[in-house]
Formats: C-alpha cells, structure tokens, sequence
C-alpha cells in the first residue's frame, strides 16, 4: 500500500516528468547519432578526389598511408598530419617513405600538438590557412569521419571546401559497442563543438 502511494506521489511530481522527458530526448538524440555515425560511406575505393592539401587525423590504422598516397599520385599538394606524438619524426611515422620515389620533406607538415578531434580541428586550420589551402580532403576511418567532418565544418571558414576521404580502419564493419561508444562520442560533441 505504501508503494503504491509512492508511485502515485511520483506520477503527479513535475520533477519526474522533467526527467522522464529529457531521457527521451536523450535517448532520441543519441539513436540519430548513432545512424549518422553507421550512415558515413567509404570514399577512398569509390573515387579519387584532388585537392589542394589532405588532412590526416591520426589515431587509426592506415590513415597516415592513405595521406602519402594521395600526395605520391599528386591528388593533394601538401600533406598534414594531424595529432602525430610530439617527438616523433616523419621518418618514423612513415619508415617506407623511401618506396614512394620523389616526394619531398617540404610537402608534410607534422601537428603535433593536437590530442582530440577537437584539438585536429583547431591547430590543422592555421597550418591550411598559412599553406594557402582552397580545399582540403579529411582523411579519417569511416567510423571517425562523422563528428570529425562535423567538427571541422564548425572550425574552419566556409570559404575552405571540406570534402570526406573516409578509410576503412580495421574491419569494413564496426562492432555495435564501438559504434556505439563512437556515437556517445559524437553527442556530446555535438552539444558543444558543432
């Protein structure tokens, strides 16, 4: 009987129905998150874009490869690699540099104090403003390229033309729990960065 009272006492309470209407919006924001996170296509099979520079955000397997791709086949002009450890050097980061023929030092820009996508986001846009960049290409795994694509949207000016270089990192196909951690991830971005 005394539960029962309690349940009734809740169900009139202004505070419970606050609550129960922000997990909804929650919970609703979260699901949108999570399909725009699983709904980012693979662009680096697909075409073969060109731009004026590539941004590579580190952190996942076969970004920094896909970067010097692009700029051993003259997609990109220049080269950033964003988020690189702070006293690593190009040569380590890219120890088959000498299978790549003709490339230059001068044509790679090392960020090497970035530490989130955020942080990517901030310290790439001095670098491509100062190697005078129109259009740049992101290159990131497909689960990243969401928020990283978002966050980098609400960074740089419009007049700087962003466009998807999306990878596969690891496997084709995430796991619903890294999807999912991604697009947590990408909420709580989205409340603040974009």
């Amino acid at each position: 009987m005394k539960s029962l009272r309690i349940a009734k006492s809740l169900l009139k309470s202004r505070s419970f129905w606050a609550l129960l209407l922000l997990s909804a919006v929650v919970l609703y924001r979260f699901v949108d998150e999570y399909h725009k996170v699983q709904g980012e296509k693979i662009q680096s099979w697909t075409k073969t874009p060109t731009a004026d520079c590539a941004v590579v955000l580190t952190g996942g397997a076969g970004r920094v490869r896909e970067g010097f791709d692009l700029l051993a086949n003259q997609n990109v002009k220049k080269l950033v690699i964003s988020g690189v450890y702070s006293n690593a050097r190009l040569r380590e980061i890219m120890p088959v540099w000498p299978f790549y023929g003709s490339l230059s030092e001068n044509d790679v820009v090392l960020d090497r104090r970035s530490e989130t996508t955020y942080g990517n986001a901030q310290q790439s846009l001095p670098i491509v403003e100062a190697l005078k960049c129109r259009d740049i290409l992101l290159v990131t795994s497909r689960l990243h390229m969401y928020r990283s694509y978002q966050t980098f949207r609400a960074t740089f000016p419009e007049n700087i033309y962003i466009e998807k270089h999306a990878i596969i990192g690891g496997r084709l196909e995430s796991s619903v729990w890294e999807s999912g951690f991604e697009a947590l991830k990408s909420f709580f971005y989205s409340l603040w960065a974009y």
